[in-house]
């Protein structure tokens, strides 16, 4: 049975259109904003995507992009009024299938679809592809003894129902730790959703997590599937969870004790069974001490626990991954780089990779892109790795210095937050993490 989505923030036009469509035998799921829709193409790849032309968040030419980049077998066709028909004939160049005009003619979008699923390039297979396969060929474990014991902690608990909490620093792999536990486990057909924490607005974290029904609260323009309904049977990945407001932590181990979640809004209650895994470059015990993280959530959620070791800490590694990213850059730069000059080695080996692998497959596809010949030399690297910087006063090696040099950080910037990351050699998203853990107090035009 062929899949479908819709997305349009039409409520009511979406529900007509699955029903024409699920009359016809298709198996049909909409979703109401382009995010769900992500959220959605990410756990699974459709056969085709019907989605408006114009709404809020993202226009339709860079769903385009994103759809192929994401899933390129999958077919798109633009649903869209008279009076936008050039732009979608445009869309066509851009890789959508065909567009439909509004009002639509039922015939019509039946003929459409037809054509698009006869159209694609592999018709003998229209099964949804496994995650499990798509994840397999998009990770790699690392050879050092460090990775062979995550390894296997992976293969032990990924088959059960227990909750996982992945613990590392930033850049060290957690999502995809995540997925590999979700595509190893007897969910691996189901959504995979994840879930940047540290991201959603506090006032918003019950409808990203519960949904909302329209007219809820300002801006509530239509219904919305959340995040654990989104998921349901499968799994649900809390990244960054250290950054919930309490409140909301409160909310979530409700949801996890009794598996109900009510969207805002509503009187309906809906039953859900999701998978926890989370994730936190924080020390949560610490958090506990402070009262700024519940004890009865944080047991909850660390059933087990997998450690990720930053990339320093797993020297066997390092030249590795470099081998494995370069593989990665010359595919997506359609270049053929062969490998780095041994001048290089000594250099990566003693650079303290303090974005961990985040960093290095930056460094790598920058040092690919400019490339002139085989081989990567040291006038591709940034020299911050090479000329000892990373032995700077500013550098954070481990508890105890961190609040005196993100200090002594802020200060040289004149407390310029992206500069003063650089300096200390971690992302922005890590230094307010920071900020937070210390209780750091910036000038008052500086917050």
């Amino acid at each position: 049975m062929a899949s479908i989505l819709i997305i349009d923030d039409d409520v009511t036009f979406c529900l007509m259109l699955k029903t024409l469509l699920e009359k016809n035998s298709y198996r049909v799921t909409t979703a109401f904003s382009p995010v769900d829709a992500k959220r959605l193409i990410q756990s699974m790849a459709y056969d085709v995507v019907l989605t408006d032309l114009r709404m809020p968040e993202i226009s339709g030419m860079e769903l385009i992009r994103w759809v192929k980049k994401q899933s390129p077998k999958t077919q798109i066709v633009m649903m869209t009024g008279y009076a936008d028909i050039g732009t979608a004939i445009e869309s066509i160049k851009k890789g959508a299938f065909n567009y439909i005009p509004k009002p639509l003619s039922p015939d019509e979008v039946l003929n459409v679809v037809k054509e698009a699923l006869d159209a694609s390039s592999d018709n003998s297979s229209k099964e949804q592809i496994s995650k499990a396969e798509l994840l397999q060929s998009d990770y790699q474990e690392g050879v050092s003894s460090q990775s062979r014991k995550m390894s296997q902690h992976i293969q032990l608990v990924a088959p059960t129902p227990i909750s996982v909490l992945i613990v590392g620093e930033s850049g060290t792999g957690k999502e995809y730790v995540a997925k590999l536990i979700h595509a190893k486990s007897k969910r691996a057909g189901k959504p995979f959703v994840a879930v940047d924490c540290g991201a959603i607005p506090k006032e918003l974290v019950a409808s990203e997590f519960f949904g909302h029904v329209k007219g809820s609260f300002t801006g509530a323009i239509a219904d919305k599937v959340g995040n654990f309904e989104a998921a349901n049977g499968g799994t649900l990945f809390l990244d960054e969870v250290g950054n919930l407001p309490y409140n909301s932590q409160i909310q979530l181990l409700r949801v996890l004790q009794e598996r109900l979640i009510k969207p805002v809004g509503s009187n309906r209650e809906i039953t859900v069974d999701v998978r926890i895994i989370a994730a936190t470059n924080e020390n949560l015990l610490s958090a506990q001490d402070k009262g700024e993280f519940r004890e009865d959530l944080y047991h909850r959620l660390n059933e087990f626990q997998i450690n990720v070791p930053p990339l320093r800490a797993r020297q066997q590694d390092i030249m590795y991954f470099a081998h494995y990213f370069l593989e990665q850059s010359n595919r997506y730069l359609d270049k053929s780089v062969q490998g780095f000059d041994k001048s290089l080695e000594p250099v990566f080996m003693n650079y303290s990779w303090p974005g961990n692998l985040r960093e290095m497959k930056n460094v790598i596809k920058r040092a690919t892109l400019l490339a002139h010949g085989k081989w990567i030399t040291l006038n591709e690297i940034p020299a911050e790795i090479y000329s000892g910087s990373q032995t700077s006063h500013f550098a954070l090696y481990n508890e105890k210095d961190e609040n005196e040099s993100i200090l002594k950080a802020l200060e040289a910037t004149n407390y310029n937050k992206s500069q003063a990351a650089r300096l200390l050699k971690i992302d922005r998203k890590t230094l307010y993490n920071k900020l937070k853990t210390y209780k750091i107090q910036l000038p008052e035009r500086d917050k």
